[in-house]
């Protein structure tokens, strides 16, 4: 028999899978600040930590994240089958699962959400590219992109409240 899931104990669970797997969210909010501050200049960091727990209330984004960690562990300890865990392992370019499981958790913060996660899935800026480049026993095929998706979608939800507040201050 399958039992409910609190909240309480997803959210949990998902702040504990990123600490284990060595992603602090001021990594995250440091991203989310470089992509925003260009856009409001005195942009404060403590702002984009908010917005990046923000979105770490989102079911959605938080089983993405669920599911791709495991499937990274699960890859590191050489459980899944093959070939899936030679692509899996070697975060073949072709493989594209991975920037799917990602991807859909951005879609409800807009299309700056989406062109951000396509930018930062290129550029690697930040503990993205820590992530990519982690090789040896470590398989982050999927956290990555979760850690693009996290960090677009949170400077998505910024953009639009900076965007709020301007037109506030403006009158508009």
């Amino acid at each position: 028999m399958s039992r409910k899931v609190h909240s309480s104990e997803v959210y949990q669970a998902v702040m504990n899978k990123l600490t284990e797997r060595g992603v602090p969210l001021e990594a995250i909010a440091d991203i989310v600040y470089e992509m925003q501050v260009p856009y409001k200049a005195d942009l404060r960091k403590e702002v984009c930590m908010e917005s990046v727990l923000a979105v770490l209330e989102k079911r959605e984004l938080q089983h993405a994240i669920l599911v791709g960690v495991e499937l990274d562990t699960l890859a590191e300890k050489n459980i899944l089958s093959e070939p899936l865990l030679s692509i899996v392992k070697a975060d073949e370019g072709l493989f594209g699962c991975d920037e799917t499981l990602a991807l859909g958790s951005v879609f409800g913060y807009g299309s700056i959400a989406l062109t951000t996660f396509g930018y930062l899935d290129k550029q690697k800026i930040g503990i993205i590219k820590s992530l990519d480049n982690e090789g040896g026993e470590h398989c982050h095929t999927f956290l990555d992109d979760i850690v693009c998706a996290i960090a677009a979608a949170a400077a998505g939800r910024l953009a639009h409240r900076i965007r709020d507040e301007d037109e506030e201050v403006d009158g508009s």
